[in-house]
């Protein structure tokens, strides 16, 4: 692991949470509106669910539950405690070959300097040996989302309507481990 990428812990759950609200008003205020935003935070991201999510993690060769901390030599500042980012995976509910990225997230004060790229290679890493594929959902209307997913090698496999919203549309992409 990059030395400023390591396993999630209890003790990053707040900033997970935080990281996770700063991230989707940032990604999606043009989108959603900014109560149904921290309704979805509060909800998808809630302490109790991150404490399992990160001992399910802890406890499983099929599960990956990673943090970036602030790199003291990139002047990447830490806006919180312990975390800048975040990236967690699961086995693909319909197949046991695939790994589902079912979230990655950076500070947006923090887009750009590579952040998301160190968390997604360490976990594509993490994941090699037990699955084929990595795949995830991501709102079609996300374009800081989209553009990197796409420049990070993966290929959009499908368009479906999003439940988020009435009208939404979500991609489903797909990268080889």
């Amino acid at each position: 692991m990059s030395r400023d990428v390591r396993q999630a812990t209890a003790d990053d759950v707040d900033a997970i949470h935080e990281t996770a609200r700063r991230s989707w008003h940032a990604a999606y205020d043009e989108i959603l509106e900014a109560r149904r935003i921290d309704e979805i935070v509060d909800e998808w991201y809630a302490i109790s669910d991150l404490e399992s999510s990160i001992a399910n993690a802890s406890s499983r060769d099929d599960v990956v539950f990673l943090v970036a901390d602030g790199d003291a030599d990139a002047s990447i500042p830490r806006f919180q405690d312990g975390c800048i980012g975040f990236a967690h995976a699961i086995p693909w509910p319909e197949g046991t070959s695939v790994a589902f990225l079912v979230r990655v997230y950076v500070d947006p004060e923090a887009w750009g300097n590579g952040i998301g790229s160190r968390l997604l290679a360490t976990l594509e890493e993490k994941l090699a040996d037990r699955f084929d594929r990595i795949r995830l959902a991501v709102l079609a209307d996300n374009h800081v989302g989209v553009s990197f997913y796409e420049s990070s090698g993966f290929d959009r496999i499908e368009t479906r309507e999003n439940e988020l919203s009435e009208g939404l549309e979500e991609y489903v992409y797909q990268k080889p481990l």
